[in-house]
């Protein structure tokens, strides 16, 4: 049974950084893409930043230059480094592990931008 285990998250002031972690169990990441969404209150779910299993990397035009995605295979977990962090980044970030038509999901981490 794969399992997505995302930490990390809490209250930040703006301009301040956060770094999301996704620890996964039951399957090797290796082969997965691994992306980050985020949903806040009262919008839809959207795709933050993507590495696919060659390590390239893709992001959303909100956060380029901001956030930062890599993985670490051999400790099959992936990260997401956010820096100058915006009240709109407040959101539920999730990761997801995908190949093909599987994805699997974490339970989200609360990430609240606020002075």
């Amino acid at each position: 049974q794969v399992q997505l285990v995302e930490s990390g998250g809490g209250l930040v002031q703006p301009g301040g950084s956060r770094r999301l972690s996704c620890v996964a169990s039951g399957t090797i990441i290796t082969i997965y893409h691994m992306d980050w969404y985020r949903q806040a209150p009262g919008k839809q779910r959207e795709l933050v930043a993507a590495i696919a299993s060659n390590g390239n990397t893709n992001y959303a035009d909100s956060v380029k230059g901001r956030f930062t995605i890599s993985r670490d295979n051999a400790r099959n977990t992936g990260y997401l480094q956010m820096n100058s962090l915006k009240p709109e980044d407040t959101a539920v970030y999730y990761c997801s592990l995908g190949v093909g038509s599987i994805n699997y999901w974490g339970q989200g981490t609360q990430v609240t931008v606020s002075s």
